[in-house]
């Protein structure tokens, strides 16, 4: 792509959800100028794979119609990823096993496609535009429907020898404790993940129905709300507490639904990591602060660096990534520019 002008450059960004594929046209400073969703499961049965398939080219065609040159593409997914090889060893909930994911998606875009983690990804695009920003060492955590982190250390994203760092979500904090469907048993996805909370919250008498975000409303006014966050910090707690002894991160960023609870979430979890912790101090704990654009933004950020223009990326902006002011994770808190987020295993 070197023979085209870097303005008439654009770069195709795919977050692959449970529900919903999203994708984005996003220019060479981070901007998404088009933005479209299909359903990730359609009522055809259309695969999953092939639905990226088309998402891909229905948004190559519209930059062709705009007189814009795909430099690339990045997909983001869940399940067991290797950003190397593009292949996708396991991801139970789009029925992929050992599947070259990159080598299908080539076959329907003539260009690079980087294929990436979702929550690495957006681990990486936080480290370097949100909450994480001039901090080469932290670990964000993703806490939605289940729960993964994006480990940074050292400026990197570590992978690990089977891609399968950060599946915090099997990580055991009450051994012994309830089934987990991975075929474990205390897990802490059972415990501190969105629909965990809501689940415990119907247990203990709570308002049939609710989300985690009507349990977090409902705090101090309802004592089964009380008492379902209570536990969810508390597990939440000892696995911050084992990511803070095994990488010693300098911050822990929490995002996905439970985070945009903000303090809510992390005022009691500093009070209980700080309980947990006895001979040092604990991490600074923080908000994220792109939400549920940070898969759009990490996957442009692939495709660019696999389309070798990766030197567009280092001078976006959190503003321009977002089309909007961020959002402040710690008020009165001033963090330095972004610094240049890598991979390695």
């Amino acid at each position: 792509m070197t023979d085209v002008p870097t303005g008439d450059l654009i770069a195709i960004a795919v977050d692959v959800g449970g529900t919903t594929v999203k994708g984005a046209l996003v220019d060479t400073a981070g901007r998404p100028l088009h933005e479209v969703a299909a359903p990730t499961a359609p009522a055809d049965g259309t695969p999953v794979a092939d639905v990226l398939s088309a998402v891909l080219a229905g948004l190559a065609a519209r930059a062709a119609g705009s007189g814009l040159h795909v430099a690339g593409a990045g997909v983001v997914t869940p399940g067991t990823v290797d950003e190397g090889t593009g292949r996708v060893g396991f991801a139970a909930n789009l029925g992929w096993r050992d599947f070259d994911l990159r080598g299908h998606l080539e076959r329907a875009l003539p260009v690079p496609v980087a294929v990436g983690h979702d929550v690495r990804a957006a681990g990486a695009a936080e480290a370097l535009l949100g909450a994480g920003r001039g901090a080469g060492d932290l670990a964000f955590v993703a806490l939605g429907t289940g729960i993964a982190a994006a480990l940074v250390t050292g400026g990197a994203v570590v992978t690990g020898a089977t891609r399968a760092a950060g599946e915090i979500g099997h990580m055991p904090v009450h051994p012994g404790g309830r089934h987990c469907s991975c075929g474990q048993q205390g897990c802490l996805e059972v415990y501190a993940s969105g629909s965990a909370v809501a689940r415990r919250y119907a247990e203990l008498g709570g308002r049939p129905g609710s989300t985690a975000g009507d349990v977090a409303a409902a705090l101090g006014t309802d004592p089964a709300a009380d008492q379902a966050w209570h536990e969810a910090v508390q597990a939440l707690a000892l696995a911050s507490s084992t990511l803070t002894m095994a990488l010693d991160p300098a911050l822990l960023v929490f995002g996905g639904g439970l985070g945009r609870a903000g303090e809510r979430l992390l005022a009691p979890l500093r009070r209980e990591l700080g309980g947990l912790l006895a001979w040092r101090a604990p991490p600074r704990l923080a908000a994220a602060e792109l939400g549920q654009d940070a898969g759009r933004v990490g996957a442009a950020m692939l495709a660019y660096r696999a389309a070798g223009q990766g030197a567009v990326v280092e001078r976006w902006t959190t503003a321009d990534v977002l089309g909007r002011p961020p959002v402040v994770a710690e008020p009165g808190t001033v963090v330095p520019a972004g610094r240049r987020v890598r991979e390695e295993s």
